[in-house]
């Protein structure tokens, strides 16, 4: 995977994102969001686009589930 900065903090980002606006909350379940979630993870991605308005902000609930079950 190829990572960039993100601006002037040090923090390096895939170049690639699995974003949420269509493939989450009314076309995903928990199970398969968190599937999908990982299989990006397992491939180097750590930036995962999740803004408040997707879906009426159900797309951050969703990734809030899965992480919380992740610990």
């Amino acid at each position: 995977m190829e990572y960039r900065y993100l601006g002037k903090t040090g923090l390096q980002i895939s170049a690639l994102s699995l974003g949420s606006w269509m493939s989450f909350t009314k076309h995903t379940d928990d199970s398969l969001a968190d599937k999908l979630s990982g299989i990006a993870y397992e491939y180097g991605v750590n930036f995962f686009d999740n803004a408040e308005f997707y879906a009426s902000g159900e797309s951050e609930n969703q990734m809030g589930r899965i992480l919380r079950k992740k610990n």
